[in-house]
């Protein structure tokens, strides 16, 4: 039912296929026409998402309020746009940057306070780290300059109510992020004042700003800079993922943020990285992308890099899921029960938020009885099946599961593809092996976000050469004048010949044996000898083929009775 439920709605789960049937989700319409931020209240569920409505000093600003449910709260309209959101630690307090303020917002009561600060025309981003709140102020008039407007750094100190300008800036929309530890990220967006924009680590603790890790990402011809839409801290603060729309999902050590040993693999082709978040739990990775079609925009998976869980992937397509992930639209809830995601249309005036509970627990999964195959036994070039049973626990999947598989040969290993599993949980892997000798068939069940990986199973089929066979059609009897005529057919099962093959022919008599002409077999497999006998009585014509690297030899004989 959940899946005929998504399928109806323009969803398409893409990948992974039995991971959605332990995933629910439910989407809400969003009330906006452009999107500036989202922020979630793990402490009330609550999710704030706002319209940035940036361009003029005049526009009003708007947060529409959800709870973990998808259902609307209220809505907060304000005096002027809206270009941030923050939470401070314990989730009372809503931080909403406003044109030339910082509104400070009641979760219980919804009630504002602001603080006024410096004049912002491009749009703020907010992070609270270390007890205090960090928030942009980038200027530019007209605001088509704001792609590489100067931007100034600055704080809010709750305690003392007062603000200060950090004296940290660069040029373009700097984007700031909180993480554990007293933590912030500051990044760059690419822009012409930047060619080569940076990433750094900032220690929030103590009331000013310290900062440690920092990177540039171009080489030294200039060629892959960063090309920033969203950052995240994993869990536990260790590792830093970054959607960079060049290069995709990279991910970062915090202490030096150089690249991590293992990395994440490629989002799939044509997406284009969009958004980046970590659970809170420490369990799953949320990737975000543009992409078009059937692509999958969104990838749920584990965060450990090293675990090849396949992903729970979605596609989004149709009017009323959206088509792509906004930029920095991914947030988690703290416990990582829920994953909320703003999904925009491709002419970004429509927004969705959808709410996405990955499964609480995954099952096992194993290979049982051994693998076989058929036919007994294997040639070169012709089809082989290879046979095995997959059973998992838990509930049953909505889709079939798929299995992977592998054949090992005197040339390496090759990459079969994938299988489905029937729903008895029987599997047939179809392959055409191609050398003579020792084939190693490798399947394997990599898991998905509802059931663990299955551990592998091997079997080692011996392969041979392909048969081939000569088939004769020879008189009976024939004078010794009129000579000798036989009609041939030589067949290759397996790979086709590189050329015709050539037959020997022999022929032996009562004055002995010899050598005759050999004949070249005719496209169709047909083939003719012709000869003239030189003795009486019976002679038998022998038709022989050597057989090559993948082909096995032949021979037939056929006897005449040669009269005067």
């Amino acid at each position: 039912m959940l899946a005929a439920a998504l399928a109806g709605a323009g969803l398409t789960v893409a990948a992974a296929p039995a991971a959605h049937a332990a995933a629910s989700e439910a989407v809400a319409k969003l009330p906006i026409a452009s999107y500036s931020a989202l922020a979630v209240d793990s402490v009330h569920q609550r999710v704030y998402v706002a319209d940035s409505y940036l361009g003029s000093q005049y526009n009003p600003g708007l947060i529409a309020v959800y709870d973990f449910q998808g259902k609307q709260i209220t809505t907060i309209s304000t005096t002027q746009h809206i270009s941030g959101l923050a939470l401070n630690a314990d989730g009372s307090t809503l931080y909403v940057g406003g044109r030339e303020v910082i509104w400070r917002y009641d979760t219980s009561t919804y009630t504002p306070n602001g603080t006024y600060v410096s004049t912002d025309t491009c749009g703020r981003s907010l992070a609270f780290s270390g007890g205090a709140l960090y928030y942009t102020t980038p200027y530019a008039y007209p605001t088509s300059q704001c792609d590489t407007a100067l931007t100034y750094l600055d704080s809010y100190a709750p305690v003392t109510n007062t603000t200060t300008r950090t004296n940290w800036q660069d040029h373009g929309n700097l984007q700031l992020e909180a993480g554990p530890g007293d933590r912030m990220l500051m990044g760059q967006p690419l822009n012409s004042s930047a060619a080569d924009p940076f990433l750094t680590v900032y220690d929030a603790g103590g009331g000013n700003l310290v900062r440690h890790a920092a990177r540039r990402f171009a080489d030294a011809d200039g060629k892959g800079a960063l090309n920033l839409k969203d950052m995240a801290f994993s869990a536990d603060g260790s590792k830093i993922a970054v959607a960079d729309a060049s290069a995709g999902t990279r991910l970062l050590n915090t202490t030096d943020l150089s690249d991590a040993a293992d990395g994440y693999q490629a989002l799939p082709a044509g997406a284009s990285a969009s958004a980046v978040a970590f659970g809170g739990d420490g369990k799953y990775l949320a990737r975000g992308a543009s992409a078009d079609g059937s692509t999958p925009d969104l990838l749920v998976q584990p965060a450990d890099p090293a675990d090849s869980t396949a992903p729970l992937e979605f596609a989004f397509e149709g009017s009323l899921d959206g088509d792509r992930v906004a930029p920095r639209g991914l947030e988690w809830a703290a416990d990582g029960s829920r994953l909320f995601a703003v999904t925009t249309n491709a002419a970004g005036n429509q927004y969705w938020l959808h709410i996405i509970q990955p499964p609480a627990v995954q099952y096992d999964a194993r290979f049982t009885g051994g693998l076989a195959h058929s036919p007994a036994q294997a040639v070169v070039g012709e089809a082989l099946a290879v046979r095995g049973k997959l059973e998992q626990d838990g509930p049953a999947p909505a889709e079939p599961l798929k299995v992977r598989a592998t054949r090992t040969d005197a040339d390496g290993t090759h990459d079969l593809g994938t299988f489905t599993v029937k729903g008895d949980g029987t599997f047939s892997v179809l392959d055409e092996p191609d050398l003579v000798g020792d084939a190693t068939y490798r399947i394997s069940f990599l898991g998905d976000l509802t059931h663990r990986p299955a551990e592998d199973v091997t079997t080692t089929v011996s392969v041979g050469k392909a048969p081939t066979s000569i088939a004769l059609t020879a008189p009976e009897e024939v004078p010794i004048d009129s000579g000798v005529k036989i009609a041939g057919t030589f067949t290759a099962q397996g790979k086709a010949l590189p050329e015709r093959a050539v037959l020997a022919v022999e022929r032996s008599d009562r004055l002995g044996t010899g050598t005759l002409s050999s004949v070249t077999v005719a496209a169709d497999g047909t083939f003719t000898i012709n000869d003239i006998p030189r003795t009486r009585r019976k002679v038998t014509y022998t038709v022989s083929w050597p057989g090559d690297d993948l082909h096995g030899a032949s021979t037939a004989s056929a006897t005449v009775l040669v009269t005067r």
